[in-house]
């Protein structure tokens, strides 16, 4: 049964508070009336007077909330591992991690990670390119269901070239590998734009006085063809991060631009067929800008960039980005590391509705971070940082495993020998803007259950205070302290009107 909660706490908040409307309750194949009590089929043990969500299946389950966690450092490569860059399989739900192995020639290898819990397991390494292989990185094309690394070939002139790798159990095997572009490339970043089923990969080319350039690849089967290179920014260009605006359909690059006193840049690509175009620079940092992170906050509909501040004593600092049209514009910058903070990787929870960013930190002995960021409009607020490796912690590369629903981090962990190394990072979260009534009753899993939706008065909870207003706190507790999600008014202390 549901209690009072005076959480005398700070109570952490997930999503927008949401009006529920007959359209919201519909499920499957059932028509929900717009007040009163509805039934259901529970989802788990629910009991009298609980708070409830309705699921995506039409049956619903308790109000729950998930503490903040870091899992168990687990070794995926026993050598000096550097250049990680990591990807989520949604088809086959593992992490992919792409990396330079010293250990052997530095050639190019990938291993595949399945998380559980809040641990994660791996494969076998597997080469997918055996010479020296550097500024590596990694993108999910959802189209193929396949994965794709990007990276600088040494033993083919430094070449800019791709791979296909197709997941099989907790294994990978790669295709022929492809050059996108006959010169020197660096700083390589790849992304998959879902609206087009394309892959894009900027990158800083050598070849053409280090200009940041961008390139639409196209996968079919194992293999991956690309249209005809195009650059976004004629000047030396480096820390190229990019990342697709589901919101707006857009690839969005940013990066430094050394030809502009190496401000911080964004720009914002359109995929067309196998080429791409671009809007306007735009700069979002006025001084020296390394480490640049991008992602994506579905939630927000915003894109957050993470970076090393050298204009603000090398600060680690986040600002988020609004694409309109073919342009990007900026709220103010927040600082989320009072110190140093190198190695910057930043993804996105869809859980949580939460950005995670991961970094050195260098006023705590390199140790490597972890912060959870909250988008608010166009500005963005922090929580307290979590070390997850109390030893130097170096090319950090983060991603969101969808299907556990935690970040994973890998990163070289100089504490033990460089060893390529990873982490489950658990983000706090709750269900609670989910939420659609309270429990008429006490059910066990699969049982139908009756819960009093919008507009019905529930009898069932006890010590309510006439006349308050009640929200749902994130572990499924009444509270008078606000959240994001409302769940009525009391009319008597054993009465609440639900969302009246």
């Amino acid at each position: 049964m549901t209690t009072l909660s005076t959480l005398a706490g700070n109570v952490s908040t997930v999503g927008n508070t949401q009006t529920l409307t007959n359209k919201d309750l519909t499920a499957a194949s059932n028509t929900f009336p717009a007040t009163g009590t509805q039934g259901f089929v529970a989802s788990g043990a629910i009991s009298t007077g609980d708070t409830v969500v309705l699921n995506s299946d039409g049956t619903v389950s308790v109000v729950v909330g998930v503490a903040q966690a870091v899992g168990t450092a687990v070794v995926f490569e026993s050598a000096n591992s550097f250049y990680i860059a990591s990807t989520f399989d949604s088809a086959n739900n593992k992490v992919v991690i792409a990396y330079t192995d010293n250990g052997n020639s530095n050639y190019g290898t990938a291993v595949v990670g399945t998380v559980s819990g809040t641990s994660i397991s791996f494969g076998t390494p597997v080469v997918f390119e055996s010479a020296t292989s550097i500024w590596m990185s990694a993108t999910y094309d959802a189209n193929a269901q396949k994965v794709v690394i990007a990276y600088r070939d040494g033993g083919n002139s430094f070449y800019g070239t791709a791979i296909v790798g197709t997941v099989s159990g907790t294994s990978i095997s790669f295709g022929t590998a492809v050059v996108f572009e006959s010169a020197n490339s660096q700083y390589i970043s790849a992304t998959f734009d879902s609206n087009s089923n394309k892959v894009v990969i900027a990158y800083q080319d050598y070849g053409n006085s280090q200009y940041g350039t961008a390139i639409v690849g196209t996968v079919s089967g194992t293999s991956i063809s690309f249209g005809t290179a195009v650059v976004f920014e004629s000047a030396e260009s480096a820390y190229i991060s990019a990342v697709y605006d589901a919101n707006a359909q857009k690839v969005v690059i940013a990066y430094r631009d050394d030809g502009n006193s190496n401000y911080g840049t964004a720009v914002v690509g359109t995929v067309s067929g196998t080429s791409i175009s671009f809007g306007t620079l735009v700069v979002f940092n006025s001084s020296t800008t390394d480490y640049v992170g991008i992602a994506y906050d579905a939630n927000a509909q915003k894109t957050v960039i993470s970076y090393q501040d050298g204009g603000n004593s090398n600060y680690g600092t986040a600002i988020v980005g609004t694409v309109s049209g073919t342009s990007i514009s900026f709220g103010t910058e927040i600082i989320f590391e009072s110190s140093q903070s190198s190695y910057v990787s930043i993804s996105y929870s869809t859980v949580a509705k939460k950005v995670v960013i991961s970094y050195q930190d260098g006023g705590n002995s390199d140790y490597g971070t972890a912060i959870v960021g909250a988008v608010s409009g166009t500005s963005i607020s922090f929580g307290t940082p979590v070390v997850f490796e109390s030893a130097g912690s170096n090319w950090i590369s983060s991603v969101y495993d969808a299907n556990a629903q935690k970040v994973v981090i890998a990163y070289q962990d100089s504490g033990n020998s460089s060893y390529g190394t990873a982490i489950v990072f658990q983000n706090e979260s709750t269900n609670a803007p989910d939420f659609v009534g309270l429990a008429t009753q006490t059910v066990t899993d699969t049982d139908p259950v009756d819960v009093t939706i919008i507009g019905g008065t529930n009898e069932d909870i006890t010590g309510l205070t006439a006349a308050s207003l009640y929200y749902v706190a994130d572990n499924g507790d009444l509270t008078t302290i606000v959240t994001d999600t409302y769940a009525g008014r009391a009319l008597a202390s054993t009465k609440l009107l639900v969302r009246g």
